[in-house]
């Protein structure tokens, strides 16, 4: 199924996801502004106080009646639709399947732009753009290509008024368009490597969407590299999904497998495909990110070609990768829990938010230059900070709201800390008293020290939360019954395969699970398959996904 632009509906919403709640939806779109966001209650609601007639008064007044967020345990769709819509990281676009990333979503992109262009750089990459349009004949040169996306396809039929004489992709992946400059700019062995990326958009006609994770059109970085050799083109593209695995511990604290992807899994036109697969809240599985050896397939259908030293003609070797904005959503599914959003430091727009409390007049400019005080220090220090010193809510709504937006650290100054010289500090990922941290000095050496202390604790803590989390809920199983029975738990499955495409299509018929990957940290020693019992060199990880 080829899909044209000329289709007129421009109403529709995501669905299927968020069919049963679209009226709520509807009505957000037009009160959005006027509704007061309620907050779940979370460890602010628990809090000790030092500046005990002022916060306890803010605290009883904020007091929450109801909770916005739908408990996670209990319906993990409907919690990470009212996270992504009360952290304001997204909004609906007015085409199905669309979406607006907000500024506080688009920031959490950019800090991922930020490091993986770093990256991307030091291992000799640079950056460039190819046009969003491909003639509809690019698509069609690579068999297995045009057969994989075929169905996802939005093309454009008419332009200026006239039906065009080719019709035009709207760019789905870019190997095609990138394979036709590629012809142009590469003649000899001098010309190689040749390795880009860009940061671009890219459109999928999908049928099931859900914000961050599928929607017609989403956000990427898509990286192309020509070789002269097929082991150049392999190293190439390990390198880059060890820089993707690097990038999920570190920066995103989450703990993703990588791996060889099967046969049936692997990229429509390439000959391998490394894959990080990462285990959500819900323990699914997101893929998220994949780099691809393509081979000669696409120089070949292209006839990309150079002059190597001995003077002989050669198809160049290939390789393709990328992450795209379903990373945010895999953050919001790993580290989020019933009061909202959570974030790892390294990731967080906003690392530390300052809350000035006063109860009488005569303390509010004293409060306030303290606080003042304390975000310039800290900002000094190279922290991204935020003093929420908005007069038109109260300290306990703001406690609720930085809660809600996953702020890693939140720091609470009232008149009596002004007056010791200290503040109170909260982690976002510890509930209650056991959060808070009472009488941390002012003195900026001090105060920076600590806070960069905690964010390193938090970012380490929440990685180990989920190496947990994942570890526990992976089962090691020798039969295709103890398959069964683990998928039907929604735990992950790991064990011996060396079964064929047809054995992994019925697994996935029979389950709705799916190999997500071969890992790279493979068991020692040959094994039964266990699905046929002959022997198996490797192990596979099946889960459900999305």
């Amino acid at each position: 199924m080829v899909v044209s632009l000329r289709l007129p509906s421009l109403s529709s919403l995501f669905l299927p996801s968020v069919t049963r709640r679209s009226p709520a939806v509807l009505r957000r779109h037009h009160h959005h502004i006027l509704r007061t966001p309620v907050f779940a209650a979370s460890f602010s609601a628990q809090t000790t106080v030092s500046e005990t007639d002022d916060r306890v008064d803010t605290q009883k007044s904020n007091r929450v009646q109801d909770q916005a967020v739908t408990p996670r345990s209990k319906d993990f769709n409907a919690w990470y639709l009212d996270v992504i819509e009360q952290a304001e990281l997204a909004d609906y676009g007015p085409v199905r399947g669309t979406m607006v990333i907000r500024p506080y979503g688009y920031a959490i992109w950019e800090a991922i732009q930020d490091y993986l262009n770093v990256k991307f750089k030091e291992t000799g990459h640079s950056n460039m753009y190819f046009p969003q349009f491909i003639p509809y004949s690019f698509i069609e040169k690579e068999a297995s290509h045009v057969e994989g996306f075929s169905p996802e396809l939005a093309v454009v039929t008419i332009g200026g008024g006239k039906e065009l004489e080719e019709k035009l992709v709207v760019r789905p992946t870019s190997e095609t368009i990138v394979n036709h400059m590629f012809t142009q700019w590469i003649h000899s062995y001098r010309d190689l490597p040749l390795m880009v990326n860009q940061w671009a958009n890219v459109t999928r006609w999908e049928m099931r969407t859900k914000p961050f994770v599928r929607t017609l059109e989403f956000l990427w970085q898509e990286g192309h590299t020509a070789h002269a050799t097929p082991e150049e083109a392999e190293k190439e593209a390990i390198q880059m999904i060890d820089v993707y695995t690097k990038f999920a511990y570190e920066q995103t604290a989450i703990p993703v497998i990588a791996g060889r992807k099967s046969k049936v899994e692997t990229f429509a036109g390439a000959v391998k495909t490394y894959t990080i697969e990462a285990m959500m809240g819900d323990r699914k599985a997101l893929q998220a990110g994949t780099s691809h050896n393509l081979g000669q397939n696409f120089s070949r259908a292209f006839g990309t070609q150079f002059t190597d030293e001995s003077g002989l003609r050669q198809h160049v070797w290939q390789t393709s990768w990328a992450v795209s904005t379903r990373f945010v959503g895999g953050i919001i599914m790993t580290h989020g829990d019933d009061t909202g959003l959570m974030l790892p430091p390294k990731i967080a727009p906003i690392q530390v938010v300052i809350i000035p409390i006063w109860k009488k007049d005569d303390d509010r400019a004293v409060v306030l230059n303290a606080a003042s005080s304390v975000k310039e220090a800290l900002h000094a220090a190279g922290i991204k900070v935020k003093l929420d010193d908005s007069d038109q809510r109260t300290p306990g709504w703001k406690f609720n709201f930085w809660e809600m937006k996953g702020v890693p650290l939140r720091i609470e100054i009232g008149p009596r800390d002004v007056s010791s010289q200290s503040v109170v500090v909260s982690r976002r990922d510890v509930p209650g008293k056991q959060g808070k941290v009472f009488g941390i000095s002012m003195e900026p050496s001090v105060l920076e020290a600590y806070i960069k202390d905690k964010l390193d604790e938090i970012q380490s803590s929440l990685l180990e939360k989920a190496k947990s989390f994942r570890d526990s809920n992976i089962v090691d199983v020798s039969s295709y019954d103890e398959l069964k029975v683990a998928i039907s738990q929604g735990k992950w499955a790991r064990g011996p395969w060396s079964a064929g495409d047809k054995e992994e299509l019925r697994v996935k018929e029979e389950t709705g699970a799916t190999i997500r990957c071969f890992p790279f940290e493979q068991p020692h020693g040959i094994k039964s398959c266990l699905m046929t019992g002959n022997p198996a060199e490797e192990v596979a990880i099946f889960a459900k996904s999305y």
